[in-house]
């Protein structure tokens, strides 16, 4: 075969170029591995990256060395043997290469690592959200924000077809101006436990507001559960939604236009996600699979908001569930920890926000799990409250309790255990709430009753011990009980240690 000369001419200088990245290319470490960062204490810790195929690579970190061959894809891994908490050391690798680099990371503490994910009550950074959103005394929250052993990594929003194998951020310490944009609820949960424990807390924001939980499950969970096929129905109704967006966004511009010639202020408008981030599995693959590799102590995830439409809400318990058991099979480190907030309360036009509520509460039948309920620190005119302090409070009490060893520590309000029918009303009987129930701010509200017609009515319901006793007038044969249903509700209902009560319903569920 002969081979044009003038081909070959041109060619020379790439085949040049290959050959010459071929034999120089260096050791590479994924960004989740970089100076600043924390490792995970008391457990294996993975260190993985990229070089030469066949090329040996050594590790060396505090008094540990380990070495490990790259395969035919350049690609390498070991593990290093469990640490105490401690610190700040320098993690070398270097490949077997005469003139090989060595890659140094510096200042690397060992302590606990937790990963933040969910929508954008998770997203909401310390500095709020502009024109929309502002955090509670957060000018203050983000000066004090000088935390030596604790460390931030923000993920960038990266929706992908496919699981990706690295990110583009890298860790930073804790410091006014790198908390600001960090996630407000994932950094005073690892303050309160960094206080506590006494031990580096490394955080990893990985959130996107406005998307399904859907789109934080893998592919691999997707596809071998029939049971999540809705997914794809509520992904094909999206997107036909989806085909008159650009002209939507053009209409509102239009509108923006003319109110401002007009002097006036802004109409407002639909939110227009984007479409991306709301297909199946996006998500994990973009801003979850680069982080698999990396041990963890748990994870905190606040999201649901977006799963309260008709389409969605019905199915959310057996979504979120996947969700929990998807992401504990892929890091491979048993039922780790995994706190999740209950959805805040809000006076949205979608009354689906009880059942998602509900089904949040029926998903602490997994194990290893703890909810954070928020109805008493709502807002009702703003899906983004500013108290993010008492949600990140109370998501570190709950590791406190099942992760930290304070078993004694009471962490959840009164949780739904049955109701009983007496005569024409019902009693409630909850768990945590050995030391008694109490009405905030006098009559206790938001209970409602139904008959056989499945009809709920407003009730009325008092304290007795750790049960509540509820009535209706037109209900004389009562069947179902509920609380804090609606999507906005004056529920008041806590136990003694002033932790809220959950939405829930008697009413079998979707699980």
């Amino acid at each position: 075969m002969k081979i044009h000369k003038r081909l070959c001419t041109s060619l020379f200088p790439v085949f040049v170029l290959l050959f010459s990245v071929a034999v120089n290319a260096e050791v590479r470490l994924p960004n989740v591995l970089s100076s600043h960062a924390v490792l995970q204490r008391n457990a294996p810790i993975h260190i993985w990256g990229w070089s030469d195929p066949g090329e040996t690579i050594t590790v060396r970190f505090h008094d540990q060395t380990r070495t490990a061959t790259a395969t035919d894809l350049g690609k390498w891994s070991l593990w290093l043997a469990p640490e105490q908490a401690g610190g700040p050391y320098t993690l070398t690798a270097q490949g077997s290469g005469d003139s090989a680099a060595a890659v140094t990371l510096s200042d690397i503490l060992i302590g606990d690592v937790w990963v933040a994910s969910g929508q954008s009550n998770m997203e909401m950074p310390l500095s709020g959200f502009p024109n929309s959103a502002v955090l509670k005394n957060g000018a203050q929250e983000i000066a004090q924000a000088n935390l030596p052993t604790v460390r931030l990594l923000r993920i960038e929003k990266k929706s992908s077809y496919f699981p990706v194998s690295d990110i583009n951020s890298t860790w930073t310490t804790c410091t006014p101006q790198t908390a600001a944009d960090f996630s407000a609820v994932a950094y005073f949960f690892g303050r309160e436990i960094n206080s506590r424990e006494h031990v580096p807390i490394g955080l990893i924001d990985s959130t996107w507001g406005g998307t399904p939980v859907d789109s934080w499950i893998s592919l691999d969970r997707i596809g071998s559960d029939a049971g999540l096929m809705p997914i794809y129905r509520s992904w094909s109704i999206f997107t036909d939604e989806l085909s008159d967006r650009d002209l939507e966004i053009a209409r509102d511009k239009r509108e923006d236009d003319a109110a401002a010639k007009a002097g006036q202020p802004k109409p407002k408008h639909s939110w227009h996600p984007d479409g991306l981030s709301w297909e199946p599995a996006s998500l994990y693959n973009g801003m979850i699979a680069p982080l698999v590799p990396y041990t963890i102590k748990g994870a905190i995830w606040y999201q649901g908001e977006t799963n309260s439409d008709p389409e969605r809400a019905p199915m959310y318990a057996r979504f979120f569930r996947a969700m929990i058991q998807d992401w504990r099979k892929q890091w491979g480190e048993g039922n780790f920890p995994f706190l999740y907030v209950q959805i805040s309360n809000f006076s949205s036009p979608n009354e689906n926000w009880g059942a998602v509520r509900d089904a949040q509460r029926r998903t602490l039948s997994e194990t290893d799990t703890a909810m954070a309920v928020t109805l008493d620190v709502g807002d009702k005119d703003n899906v983004h409250p500013p108290d993010k302090q008492t949600v990140g409070g109370r998501l570190a009490l709950a590791a406190r309790a099942l992760t930290y060893g304070e078993p004694q520590l009471e962490f959840s309000g009164p949780l739904y255990r049955t109701a009983t029918v007496e005569g024409n009303a019902m009693r409630v009987w909850f768990d945590h709430a050995k030391d008694g129930l109490a009405a905030h701010g006098g009559q206790l509200d938001g209970f409602e009753i139904a008959g056989s017609d499945g009809k709920f009515l407003p009730a009325k319901a008092k304290i007795d011990g750790s049960s509540v006793l509820i009535e209706a007038q037109g209900v004389a044969h009562p069947a179902a009980v509920r609380y804090g249903w609606a999507s906005w509700t004056d529920a008041n209902l806590f136990n003694k240690e002033g932790l809220p009560a959950s939405t829930f319903t008697s009413q079998p569920g979707l699980d």
